[in-house]
């Protein structure tokens, strides 16, 4: 069984192969990469809002390169990662390049799954808020969290 953040994970790395990362800061930048999304969508999904920012972009519904949730993975990463590393310019950019790549990816994922419910949504919203379901319909109606489960089936790869 995958976990979001192993979904994150296999993201960044896969897209991160062709940008010649020095191994002796490889794991520091790809793990870092990868909690910086986990941290914007954890952050994204306690705000107002915030679910359907997060279905909107994992669903491919919103434009990776411009959605709240990569701006604010884009810091993250900048502020916790890039900032304290001596990294050339031509570096530091391909690297931060990678943020909204590996939101498509996620994007296209979602969309080419076949919508068999096999994910649950109270799991996803639990694991971003730590709040479970209240959340899910404080923010969006009930009718989101059967539209989500059905669109991000298969994302956990988590029978029900």
């Amino acid at each position: 069984m995958a976990s979001l953040s192993d979904m994150i994970l296999k993201q960044v790395v896969n897209s991160a192969s062709s940008v010649q990362i020095p191994s002796n800061i490889k794991d520091q930048v790809l793990g870092g990469l990868a909690d910086s999304f986990l941290g914007s969508l954890k952050k994204t999904a306690t705000v107002p809002g915030g679910i359907d920012i997060i279905k909107n972009l994992l669903t491919g519904k919103a434009d990776a390169a411009t959605s709240p949730v990569t701006s604010l993975a884009t810091n993250l990463f900048n502020t916790n990662i890039l900032s304290k590393l001596n990294l050339d310019k031509v570096l530091k950019g391909a690297l931060v390049g990678l943020v909204p790549v590996v939101a498509g990816k996620l994007g296209n994922l979602l969309k080419d799954q076949d919508g068999d419910g096999d994910v649950d949504f109270n799991d996803i919203i639990l694991a971003l808020t730590g709040k479970g379901n209240a959340s899910a319909s404080k923010t969006s109606g009930g009718g989101l969290l059967g539209a989500a489960t059905s669109i991000l089936g298969g994302l956990l790869g988590r029978k029900k």
